[in-house]
């Protein structure tokens, strides 16, 4: 059940007009209640949550206002209300299929716990830039109608490194009171392979805290760490979370979906695929996405009605030319 400085919050919340506090708050409340063995309450209560989340604003009566991290954290983390949802993104299958398990355990949590086991809600994200790890973030606190908080490196990452540990405290303080995903994009940043000859032992203690508290965190939160360079990772890092999901470079119908959903609003051509998917070899979904807005744009202003498979696949390897400078 609630404790009494919960109750004064959800209080002061609805008084200010806080609704992104309140629910945070709401979900706090589920989260204790879960875990002192009143599942049902527990459930009904995150549902009913989720319902009012999710009507439209104007029904609500006003628009919701995204609450702020305050003081210290201030510098450390921001927050949305992403409207991204994971049918929203176009993913390698099997990246889609481990994903979607995520989600499912999120939601179902309660039955797993009383079964004794707990969700996954540790996951790190690794492959190369532009394959849509930090849209995945966003999507999957969009599915679970939770705040999406992204960690500031700049502002954690100091050059007094004996502060950097003290302000990770202060992140995974923040995991407990503030139910959210948070993602902590370019982790290498914190989790680098301690043996490195040119690490100083300052550096390798402040990932011997990172470690650390990613094996006590027992939050409700979803820790989404996220990065283009595994191999730049400390290999402790991969042994304290749920899942490792790798993103590949998309192919086949990865890459004609990807065009399809860009270019719903224009008209294509008869496209030769298979012409369209080696042009495309190489490049990331953000690259392809920009190709083909590329060729849409041209089809546009040159007035002609259809964007062909020559049109795409120039787009495309133009592209990749760029990319490759």
């Amino acid at each position: 059940m609630a404790t009494a400085d919960q109750v004064k919050a959800l209080v002061r919340s609805h008084a200010e007009g806080d609704d992104g506090q309140f629910y945070s708050i709401a979900m706090q409340v589920a989260a204790r209640a879960s875990r002192g063995g009143q599942g049902k309450f527990a459930q009904e209560l995150r549902n009913l949550v989720d319902t009012v989340r999710s009507q439209p604003a104007v029904e609500q009566g006003r628009p919701i206002p995204v609450a702020q991290p305050r003081g210290e954290l201030s510098g450390l983390l921001s927050v949305s209300y992403p409207d991204t949802r994971m049918a929203d993104l176009v993913l390698d299958p099997y990246v889609r299929e481990r994903l979607d398990r995520v989600i499912l355990e999120q939601r179902q949590r309660d039955r797993l716990r009383s079964h004794g086991f707990e969700p996954m809600r540790r996951l790190l994200l690794i492959g190369p830039p532009g394959t849509g790890k930090t849209m995945t973030a966003g999507a999957l606190a969009g599915d679970l109608h939770l705040p999406l908080f992204l960690i500031q490196l700049d502002g954690l990452i100091t050059k007094f490194m004996g502060e950097t540990a003290a302000k990770l405290r202060l992140v995974f303080d923040a995991l407990k009171e503030t139910t959210g995903v948070y993602l902590f994009d370019e982790v290498d940043a914190l989790g680098g392979e301690r043996a490195r000859n040119n690490d100083v032992g300052e550096i390798r203690r402040v990932l011997n805290s990172f470690l650390q508290f990613l094996e006590q965190d027992q939050s409700d939160s979803l820790l989404v760490a996220a990065t283009n360079h595994p191999q730049l990772l400390d290999r402790a890092m991969f042994r304290r979370f749920d899942a490792v999901i790798e993103y590949p470079l998309p192919t086949g119908d990865v890459v004609k979906a990807l065009i399809c959903n860009r270019l719903a609003a224009v008209r294509l051509g008869r496209v030769a695929w298979p012409l369209v998917s080696k042009a495309a070899e190489g490049l990331s979904h953000a690259e392809i996405t920009l190709a083909a807005e590329r060729a849409a744009k041209d089809a546009i202003l040159a007035k002609v009605d259809v964007v062909t498979t020559a049109a795409l696949a120039a787009a495309l390897r133009e592209r990749r030319s760029e990319s490759n400078r």
